[in-house]
């Protein structure tokens, strides 16, 4: 049988060089390149790698995969397709493009809110000009505590970032025996209610799992202060979104910066649209220029792993979800 490695991206996205470069490491294989569903149905029998954004429910009627690498992070749609667990598949993810991007916009989050830029630029939208004494809610970073759930790839940048403005950061981790430069310390999940009444901002960084699914509701709002902000570029499932939603018109906290949703697109008869306190992104903060190059860093290394047998990087536990 043919053995197939199947790129499921826009068959543009790659240089002649690229295809070259993958040609030299995998000769024997077969090399295709598509999205088209038509296309990738009638070969899915020979496929043993797939690369990119194929739909999920192909992957797992491929019989013969041995290995999926993702374009994305996150790997929350095993919760949609829970048989995907058992199959033998290797999973790996693109953990590794994001940090620098992510870290960029969680800055841009706090940087907003603790200089009024949201107030300002509605002010500029209406011409209206004002004096230096009615910004009374601008602060500085330095001095201020992050409380960062999820000090993977984003949250160790997120982390070592924040400490070079001379913040404090109190990481939250599933193994807090793992420490990461900027952290001042580590704590498990089961501290996180005693750390919130500590935060100026909380910050989610988390997959979304089973374990992370919800995290975040009226209990933990309730013991944020209420001057502390929350940030979320993960994914919206890891907040409890009515609650949030709660917490933000009665002053629980001071507000929220969300790139990500319960339910994306964002409905328009969501109240958090017209929220002064919240800033809203639409689930970009990962975009950079330099997003399909490094995936195809990751993608170029691991492959030659696969080959010469070695640990692939990025591994995935299907049952972790991350």
């Amino acid at each position: 049988m043919r053995r197939t490695i199947l790129l499921a991206l826009e068959p543009g996205m790659f240089s002649e060089e690229q295809l070259a470069q993958l040609r030299a490491v995998a000769p024997e294989m077969r090399i295709v390149v598509t999205r088209d569903r038509e296309e990738i149905e009638a070969i899915l029998d020979e496929i043993e790698i797939i690369a990119g954004w194929c739909p999920r429910e192909l992957v797992l009627r491929a019989p013969n995969l041995r290995w999926f690498q993702q374009w994305g992070a996150g790997a929350d749609w095993l919760l949609r397709y829970p048989e995907a667990v058992e199959r033998e598949f290797i999973l790996t993810n693109a953990s590794g493009v994001h940090p620098i991007p992510i870290s960029e916009h969680i800055l841009a989050f706090m940087l907003a809110f603790a200089r009024e830029l949201p107030r300002a630029i509605r002010a500029q939208e209406r011409r209206q000009w004002i004096p230096q004494g009615q910004h009374q809610g601008v602060f500085e970073l330095a001095g201020k505590t992050m409380v960062l759930i999820g000090v993977g790839e984003i949250g160790r940048r997120t982390a070592w970032v924040a400490a070079a403005l001379g913040m404090r950061v109190l990481g939250v981790r599933r193994d807090p025996s793992q420490s990461a430069p900027g952290v001042e310390a580590m704590f498990g999940p089961d501290r996180l209610l005693e750390l919130l009444p500590q935060a100026d901002f909380v910050v989610l960084t988390v997959p979304l799992t089973r374990e992370t699914q919800g995290m975040i509701g009226e209990r933990e709002l309730r013991a944020m202060k209420p001057t502390a902000y929350l940030i979320n570029i993960g994914r919206g499932g890891t907040i409890q979104e009515k609650a949030l939603v709660r917490a933000l018109q009665e002053g629980w906290i001071a507000g929220a910066g969300l790139d990500v949703f319960e339910t994306e697109p964002l409905p328009e008869d969501s109240p958090l649209w017209e929220m002064d306190n919240v800033i809203i992104t639409s689930h970009y903060a990962g975009i950079t220029p330099h997003y399909h190059e490094r995936a195809w860093a990751i993608f170029m290394d691991n492959l030659r792993r696969y080959r010469s047998g070695d640990p692939l990087r990025n591994v995935v536990d299907k049952r972790l979800g991350y």
